[in-house]
């Protein structure tokens, strides 16, 4: 009889365990995160400002530094009180001294954004390339201008009433050296802006006028303080103030009738509203020179002076920039009301100068209580700067936006006009509201 089979048995296997997600447990302790090295100076630099979308953040950043300078420059004004008191006149050289580096290269970063933004920009200083025109161009347009603002402060100077001025050939001595010394410096900061813009990606347009406003702040009033210590060697000072006089005009008469196109057009188109640039800057002098017994009562008021007028011309110029690019590219119509992109680029730079002006008050204030020099108070000097900024941009406006439109409509480059129109025209009408509010508040 046959054995029943027995059913065999199967081996049930257990399903290997899922892989667990993520890594594997480690027994040994985990080390410790290593953290990214610290950026250099120029990469944090390049992360701050962003990109050429960053408006608001590339504007606050150049507007920053412009007013944080501003403040080192009034600082200086209020510390060299008595160069000014030793050669009178020297003070209505000052507001047009510093305004003419900020037109001159502010104009020029202005030239080489539209060629950056038209893609016909090079990197280039050849004596025939677009760029080095441009720089030769702006030197002799800094000298010259530098010996016809010593002209025309002493002549203002003498006709308002200004005692004992300095002769006209030692003004001419500080001045040019003085400019030259400060220009040296703008002009390569203003290559090395140019060139990061095109290599970072950054908006020339919202940073050429602060940063180039702030670097004249800072730099041309040392400057012009070392260029009047010459004047204590007599015969040194009047034989070296003709010979740089004599050698400013050679230099220009070569500019004016230079080969190149772009360096004889851009002296020509630039000399008339950079003259009456400075003679308007000049007026800002006179202004404050009837009131220095007000100032130097509060000195904090004097380091006001300088961030309180570069503010306005620096949210000006940004404005002015911006627009006369548009213009460049078809982008906006030079229309007599003001279009959306205008108006919405007009609006940014007011409410710009919301914070940039309380910032000023607060920092001139605190400043002077640090060098140890008067102030009339917090508050009071909070409400001098917003109130008479309030002024100052709201004229800046008006004048960046019908400045640009009636250079272009007049066949003048809005980029070579629209930046020294607007920083002359608020030095003076600047240095009025600043005085009127001083006045209206109480402190004179």
């Amino acid at each position: 009889m046959a054995r029943p089979v027995r059913p065999t048995r199967r081996r049930v296997v257990a399903p290997a365990p899922a892989p667990r997600e993520g890594p594997p447990r480690r027994r040994n302790r985990p080390q410790a995160v290593r953290r990214p090295p610290p950026l250099r100076l120029g990469a944090r630099l390049r992360s701050l400002l962003g990109s050429s979308s960053d408006v608001v953040r590339q504007s606050l950043v150049s507007l920053t530094l412009n007013s944080s300078t501003s403040l080192v420059a009034g600082a200086v004004l209020g510390a060299i009180t008595h160069t000014f008191e030793r050669f009178p006149g020297l003070l209505v050289l000052v507001p047009a001294a510093i305004g003419l580096r900020g037109n001159v290269f502010s104009a020029l970063g202005n030239r080489l954004s539209t060629a950056i933004h038209l893609g016909n920009f090079r990197l280039s200083m050849r004596r025939h390339t677009l760029m080095g025109q441009n720089v030769a161009a702006s030197l002799v347009l800094t000298l010259m201008l530098s010996l016809l603002l010593a002209i025309v402060a002493k002549t203002v100077a003498v006709a308002l009433g200004v005692m004992h001025t300095i002769s006209i050939l030692d003004l001419a001595l500080i001045s040019i050296l003085g400019g030259a010394l400060a220009s040296v410096i703008v002009l390569v900061a203003t290559i090395l802006l140019a060139a990061g813009s095109v290599r970072f990606g950054w908006d020339l347009d919202n940073l050429i006028a602060p940063l180039v406003s702030t670097l004249g702040d800072v730099l041309t009033l040392p400057a012009l303080w070392v260029a009047s210590l010459l004047l204590d060697v007599d015969r040194l000072a009047d034989m070296l103030g003709a010979v740089v006089t004599v050698g400013v005009v050679v230099l220009f008469a070569l500019a004016w009738r230079s080969k190149e196109e772009v360096l004889r057009r851009v002296v020509r188109e630039s000399l008339p509203i950079l003259f009456a640039a400075a003679c308007l800057s000049t007026m800002a002098g006179i202004a404050i020179e009837k009131r220095l017994s007000t100032f130097s009562t509060y000195p904090a008021l004097l380091i006001l002076f300088p961030a309180f007028i570069s503010s306005a011309g620096a949210l000006g110029g940004i404005l002015s920039s911006r627009l006369s690019t548009k213009l460049h590219l078809g982008l906006m119509a030079p229309a007599a009301f003001p279009n959306r992109d205008a108006r919405a680029d007009g609006l940014l730079v007011l409410l710009l100068g919301v914070p940039v002006y309380l910032f000023n008050g607060v920092g001139a204030h605190f400043t002077g209580r640090l060098l140890g020099q008067a102030s009339p108070g917090l508050v009071q000097m909070v409400v001098v700067s917003l109130l008479g900024g309030a002024f100052a941009v709201l004229f800046v406006i008006a004048v960046a936006y019908y400045g640009t439109i009636a250079a272009l409509r007049l066949g003048a480059d809005p980029d070579t006009y629209g930046i020294p129109l607007v920083t002359s025209s608020v030095d003076f009408v600047g240095a009025l509201a600043l005085i009127v509010v001083i006045v209206s508040v109480g402190i004179a």
